[in-house]
């Protein structure tokens, strides 16, 4: 018995000390990230930019956070626990900064283990919960890709790796993985899905739908924010093409907040659309500071809040569930 207490103890130990290096470690990535942001150039695009487009550029910021936080409610849904539609929308907040920041094996995944379980969900269903919602975020990405890559929105330099009828290409086999996963839900037979041990389910079609429209509008609002901040001069649709395009260079090369690819890709792709190189980097410089480093501090703020509370929250929610 003394023993198994000293192991408690230890483990317990371990967590407060791991849990004060990750504190440490987004305090430094908060100082680093500061550093490289040309700071007064950003206040200078603020000041210029016309109020309206920059409230604008707010406003779709705090939908687009919302609905990523649908992505959990949703997950809720598919679920069947009963955590409280706050902490949910609380949790997918926290998550979703970190993850943009930090890549998904830290915010989307390593997040959400560390908040639902603290708040009383099983591995289980925290697995169900990131599945669907990492799922729901590229069936978006999928389908506006597969319309904007395959009707030719966005033209490719001449010397990047992939041309514009390859790009079209890409834009078809996207619209028919959508084809495909719609059938699947509506009439696939077999509807359970085992790996290592944890049962996915594929959800209804009606479900589908909602995944792909609220998806869909989280990436549209996310381009419009750039849109907006670019002085809406380029089409909508093909600054939406071109984040389309970023994102996926984002993930290949791996860099946490794709620091550079997001400027690379754009600066290279808007080139032919008479905006200034210094416009396109103060556009994306405020974006960051919009989307990436202004949600992350407060996430972090939230974070702590969260985990100061959770033990209180989770005798609540484990009474609710009795009920």
């Amino acid at each position: 018995m003394a023993g198994g207490k000293k192991r408690l103890g230890k483990k317990r130990l371990a967590k407060k000390i791991l849990t004060w290096i990750f504190f440490i470690a987004v305090a430094v990535l908060l100082v680093v990230y500061a550093r490289k942001v040309d700071w007064p150039e950003v206040w200078d695009v603020i000041r210029n930019y016309n109020r309206t487009a920059l409230l604008g550029a707010i406003g779709l910021t705090i939908v687009s956070y919302l609905l990523y936080g649908c992505y959990d409610l949703m997950g809720r849904s598919y679920c069947g626990h009963k955590l409280g539609a706050r902490q949910v929308m609380l949790v997918s907040f926290i998550c979703y900064a970190f993850n943009l920041t930090l890549s998904t094996w830290v915010g989307g995944i390593g997040m959400r283990y560390r908040l639902y379980s603290r708040l009383g969900l099983p591995g289980a269903t925290i697995t169900r919960i990131f599945s669907l919602s990492i799922t729901t975020n590229w069936l978006g990405y999928i389908l506006l890709g597969g319309v904007i890559f395959s009707i030719g929105v966005v033209d490719l330099p001449a010397h990047w790796y992939i041309s514009d009828t390859t790009l079209r290409i890409i834009g078809g086999a996207l619209l028919l993985f959508i084809a495909v996963y719609l059938w699947a839900c509506a009439f696939a037979k077999r509807r359970h899905l085992t790996i290592k041990g944890q049962k996915l389910v594929l959800p209804g079609w009606r479900f589908a739908l909602v995944q792909l429209l609220v998806s869909s509008a989280n990436w549209m609002a996310m381009g419009a924010i750039i849109w907006l901040l670019l002085g809406q001069q380029v089409n909508y649709f093909f600054v939406l093409g071109v984040l389309l395009v970023s994102s996926i260079a984002g993930v290949i090369v791996h860099i946490p907040a794709g620091i550079g690819v997001l400027e690379a890709v754009f600066i290279a792709l808007l080139a032919g659309q008479d905006t200034s190189q210094g416009k396109i980097i103060a556009a994306l410089l405020a974006y960051r500071m919009l989307y990436y480093f202004v949600p992350l501090a407060l996430a972090t703020v939230c974070y702590l809040w969260l985990e100061g509370r959770a033990k209180k929250l989770k005798a609540k929610n484990e009474r609710a569930m009795a009920e």
